[in-house]
């Protein structure tokens, strides 16, 4: 496969999302982070202000919005913007993975208890679960579609429940990385972006249809309200990215500084504050990324710090090939979890294995020419950008994911 590579970060135009490089040589993705040195980020804020102030409850006897959280990501920063600096009452909802690290539920704890929130948690029968997953990882090669399903519609699901139409998101995955909109567009959630983007072309009503196995009531966890019930409660769903500069590596050290924020190293990546939560999320789940896409995680983080300049573009390619190669350290754990043997799940991954990133050069074994191998650049050094690690995933020696802990954080 022929692949045309930004000059100034590591994607190239075979992007999952879509990108375009102009004729400078520069991406899409690259181009909209520019704004981010342009705009007036206080006018900004006012305009958030504005947006959020027809939404706050005068009495205070209800929520003024929802704010999806987990144990990792922004979720800490998330809610510092919506409860410490807008002021509103949230109602803090989390989707369960249920692939959780110790780590995860301690910061989701701590979450819960630094800023004062009322929480709901929703926890899906495992064993309906397990089903969706099996499946979701013969169709797709995904272990992660009944995360990205669920997270991305239980605040939804909630929204109309509790008739709050507000739900604040973080930052945008199509804006941030591709360049999808402009911070200017200021688009809002779609039940299309969800489908195309995050669940991989397949709805929840979708997976009954392609194995019996499954049945309309099991998804109805990750089932999208309809459209008439989406406007009798006026539900939208705003992103905090197109009003505040994102900077996760900042936001990140900002929250660990100020809230008691736990993080953690990974094997794949350098990036030691994203998705801490999961013991699969930068493991398998990035494993199957590198099968399917020529390209894992390491790279989204090493192009979003080359576009906040902590990083050369060499210096980025060297962290990429330092890191995407290295063998998945939780594997067995979820084979244990799904019911699987180590080789079967080999076999299912090697069947979603894109051809045009990976040649089979004879039985079991491959040969890798994804993106890292036709980017170009020279061997740099691999930087040390002062990423903090000061916790880590294990807390204790358990071969289980945790389905609910504690709700203390030490």
């Amino acid at each position: 496969m022929s692949v045309q590579f930004c000059q100034r970060c590591l994607y190239g135009d075979t992007h999952p999302l879509g990108l375009v490089i102009d004729d400078a040589g520069i991406c899409s993705g690259c181009r909209v982070h520019e704004e981010k040195d342009r705009l007036d980020w206080d006018a900004r804020w006012r305009k958030l202000e504005a947006l959020v102030a027809p939404y706050r409850n005068a009495g205070g006897e209800a929520y003024d919005c929802i704010v999806p959280v987990s144990g990792g990501q922004d979720s800490h920063w998330i809610l510092h913007l919506v409860k410490e600096r807008l002021g509103l009452n949230p109602l803090v909802v989390a989707y369960n993975k249920q692939y959780n690290t110790p780590l995860g539920i301690r910061n989701l704890a701590n979450l819960r208890i630094r800023f004062d929130v009322d929480f709901l948690l929703q926890t899906v029968d495992p064993r309906i679960v397990r089903r969706v997953t099996r499946t979701t990882l013969r169709m797709f090669g995904s272990l992660y579609w009944h995360i990205l399903a669920g997270q991305s519609v239980w605040p939804v699901q909630t929204a109309v429940r509790y008739k709050v139409p507000l739900i604040i998101w973080g930052a945008h995955q199509g804006l941030e990385q591709v360049g999808m909109f402009s911070h200017e567009h200021e688009v809002e959630m779609t039940r299309r972006y969800r489908k195309d983007h995050d669940l991989l072309g397949a709805e929840a009503s979708d997976l009954p249809s392609l194995f019996d196995v499954l049945t309309e009531e099991d998804m109805a966890p990750w089932r999208y309200p309809d459209d008439a019930t989406l406007d009798s409660v006026g539900v939208r769903g705003i992103y905090l990215g197109n009003y505040v500069r994102w900077d996760p590596k900042a936001q990140h050290e900002a929250m660990i500084a100020s809230h008691g924020y736990k993080t953690s190293a990974f094997a794949r990546t350098f990036d030691t504050y994203d998705q801490v939560d999961c013991f699969n999320h930068m493991d398998l789940h990035d494993l199957s990324k590198l099968y399917r896409h020529g390209y894992s995680k390491v790279t989204d983080h090493a192009s979003r710090e080359i576009r906040h300049g902590r990083l050369t573009r060499d210096q980025g390619l060297a962290l990429v090939r330092r890191h995407e190669q290295v063998a998945p350290r939780y594997a067995d754990r979820f084979c244990e979890w799904l019911g699987i043997d180590r080789r079967g799940l080999e076999f299912i991954f090697n069947q979603h294995r894109n051809p045009a990133f990976w040649t089979e050069t004879r039985p079991g074994q491959w040969d890798f020419h994804g993106w890292s191998t036709l980017s170009g650049g020279s061997e740099g050094e691999a930087k040390d950008i002062g990423f903090i690690a000061n916790d880590r995933l294990e807390r204790d020696r358990g071969d289980h994911y945790i389905l609910v802990g504690r709700g203390y954080p030490d």
